[in-house]
């Protein structure tokens, strides 16, 4: 049985500083002598004595995410512009990997979405991963279709 007057002491003593030669904390109070950290009201935040703080050593992150999925993005009218340049062929099926090859697109691109904006005249398949339901309608209206890839 611990008796109440043997037990460790939970409270500590605090260490009141500036209190006189002999209390060992007197005269500068533990701060040294003069500088910027002597006086109050300073704190040096993430300074390392010159040495490159963390934070600059780290790379940026911020709002650029590290596994970001580029989508290719292609309106109706643009398709309608590259077949009339001769760039496409109403005959070919239009997938992300010919328009790589052909440079219409971004090399690193993962997915081809099609939008319906502005209009398309020519006939023509697409095999593309997203499409709008406008770019449906209008590509089903002339003839054409486009196969979504699951």
């Amino acid at each position: 049985m611990i008796q109440l007057n043997n037990r460790t002491k939970i409270k500590k003593k605090k260490i009141r500083v500036g209190r006189g030669i002999g209390s060992g904390k007197g005269k500068t109070s533990g701060r040294g002598v003069k500088g910027q950290k002597s006086r109050s009201g300073v704190a040096i935040k993430s300074f390392e004595g010159g040495q490159m703080p963390l934070y600059r050593r780290l790379p940026k992150r911020g709002f650029n995410p590290i596994n970001k999925k580029y989508i290719a993005v292609l309106n109706l009218d643009k398709i309608q512009s590259y077949i009339d340049n001769q760039k496409l062929k109403t005959s070919d099926t239009l997938n992300s990997s010919l328009l790589k090859k052909l440079q219409l697109i971004n090399k690193n691109s993962i997915k081809l979405k099609i939008l319906g904006s502005g209009e398309i005249k020519s006939k023509i398949n697409i095999e593309a991963d997203l499409a709008s339901k406008s770019a449906v309608l209008k590509l089903e209206k002339i003839g054409g279709s486009i196969q979504l890839k699951k």
